[in-house]
């Protein structure tokens, strides 16, 4: 069994699973994939890159110089895929044994509609 993946390490690949991506583009898609919920800073992404390249869950898929500046755009590789899937499964099987817990409470009696009325 993996350990389970931190959300931003879970989010980044996840926003590559559907085409390499740079940077600035990588930011938008994590914002994007979370519903605008997390919003990852330069340094955090750009630290966050170089420990899944180490890892072997991200690869550099290009690097081009544009404006001046080194722009690499990042793929998910097999292993990063294969990581996202167990975490899904991860986080399904918790969401499953919450729903069954959730649903053996006993129900909260309706709270009044707005104005008092029932």
């Amino acid at each position: 069994m993996s350990k389970p993946l931190h959300e931003p390490t879970f989010l980044i690949l996840t926003a590559l699973l559907d085409e390499p991506l740079h940077g600035y583009a990588l930011l938008a898609e994590v914002e994007s994939v979370s519903g605008g919920r997390v919003r990852l800073r330069v340094g955090t992404l750009y630290a966050a890159l170089d420990r899944l390249t180490d890892e072997g869950l991200v690869a550099v898929e290009s690097e081009e110089v544009v404006s001046g500046r080194l722009r690499r755009t990042y793929r998910v590789t097999a292993a990063g895929a294969e990581a996202v899937a167990a975490e899904v499964d991860r986080m399904a099987a918790l969401a499953r044994k919450a729903r069954a817990r959730l649903r053996r409470r006993p129900q909260v009696a309706a709270r009044p509609a707005a104005g008092g009325v029932r």
